[in-house]
């Protein structure tokens, strides 16, 4: 809107207003009289734009859009801190107890016995799956001789971006989440920490079961610990069918997690001069598993997720100093790779040949 009323268009149109005997040359009164208001409504019209952008669900942003989104019921999913496991020896730190490791501090949660204990970040987000290592008690521990951070329980989560909240208001009109119909199960187990993606399947059991997959928060399969914990707070096993959770009475749930399937990819690269595998080996190892994190981000939309050579060779072919990349295999076979619709790609082995 604002490009069709600039100031030069605004000024000229109300200059063309005025009678023609009327000097209307810059530095005349009437010029002058008009100039301003034009750059005015000028501004006005590009204010106006802005404003649009920010009332319709396709261009706003931040606050706008959370506000947008509250109508269909939506809210932007929180930040959501990181659950480890540590390991201790000379002493089991007390419930509470806290902890350095890396840049963030983490506090003891649980006690597993036999010198574990599951930890929780301090700081909510993604950051608190990343760092493995030594941990510093923070306060005094009698006893304690060594600590270790270890595996991620349940991955933390960085707030939910403007992308991904979009997508989810969009989808709300596709489906209507009801009564324990797929869409359902989809947004209510998708709502729960450290769940990334959702399938849920009719009667794998019989009239009456429900059988729904999920992916970690990671978009790689779930521990078992997420896995139990998805299905307590669906179907507890105690009291199955009864609606006790949250599916509904007479839906018996059984939870599982997608597999990971590991793919080797080889391939025969040309490399830039004075360029060796060694200097890009790393780089086509991530543009590899970063193609593999992509495809699991679709795994809950797809009815199977299909690995392509074409893809790999694409994104191998992005890293500097790789010149051209043949030959490609999937665990060892020059074809596309199909998976199962439980199955997500997972990086293994990156070998090459020299062109």
């Amino acid at each position: 809107m604002a490009e069709d009323h600039s100031y030069e268009a605004i000024l000229r149109r109300c200059l063309a207003e005025a009678p023609a005997e009327v000097d209307r040359r810059e530095g005349s009164l009437l010029y002058d009289a008009l100039a301003p208001a034009c750059a005015r409504l000028a501004a006005l019209y590009t204010e106006l734009d802005t404003m649009l952008d920010r009332a319709f669900p396709d261009t706003a942003a931040g606050e706008d859009l959370d506000r947008k989104c509250a109508e269909r019921g939506i809210a932007r999913l929180e930040a959501a801190p990181a659950v480890r496991r540590g390991y201790f020896t000379g002493a089991t730190p007390p419930l509470g107890a806290r902890f350095s490791g890396g840049d963030l501090n983490f506090a003891v949660t649980l006690d597993e016995g036999e010198g574990a204990c599951q930890l929780t970040a301090e700081t909510a987000g993604a950051a608190g799956n990343s760092w493995f290592g030594t941990l510093l008690p923070i306060d005094h521990i009698a006893g304690l001789t060594a600590a270790r951070l270890g595996e991620v329980l349940v991955p933390g989560e960085d707030e939910e971006d403007d992308e991904s909240l979009r997508g989810r208001y969009f989808d709300s009109f596709e489906e209507q989440a009801f009564g324990g119909n797929a869409a359902d199960y989809r947004a209510r187990v998708g709502e729960l920490d450290g769940v990334g993606g959702v399938k849920a399947a009719r009667t794998p059991a019989g009239g009456g079961t429900v059988g729904v997959c999920i992916l970690g928060a990671d978009w790689a399969p779930p521990s078992p610990e997420l896995v139990e914990q998805v299905q307590q707070a669906l179907d507890p096993g105690e009291n199955p069918g009864a609606g006790v959770g949250l599916a509904p009475i007479g839906h018996t749930v059984t939870v599982t997690g997608a597999r990971g399937v590991t793919v080797d990819v080889a391939f025969t690269l040309t490399l830039a001069p004075n360029v060796t595998w060694a200097d890009v080996e790393q780089a086509v190892g991530e543009a590899v598993g970063a193609y593999f994190t992509d495809l699991a981000r679709s795994w809950a939309a797809s009815d199977c997720l299909t690995v392509r050579i074409s893809q790999v060779e694409t994104r191998v072919l992005d890293v500097a100093g790789v010149v051209d990349v043949e030959g490609t295999t999937l665990n060892g076979q020059a074809a596309n790779l199909v998976l199962e619709g439980d199955e997500v790609p997972l990086p293994g082995e990156v070998s090459h040949g020299a062109a």
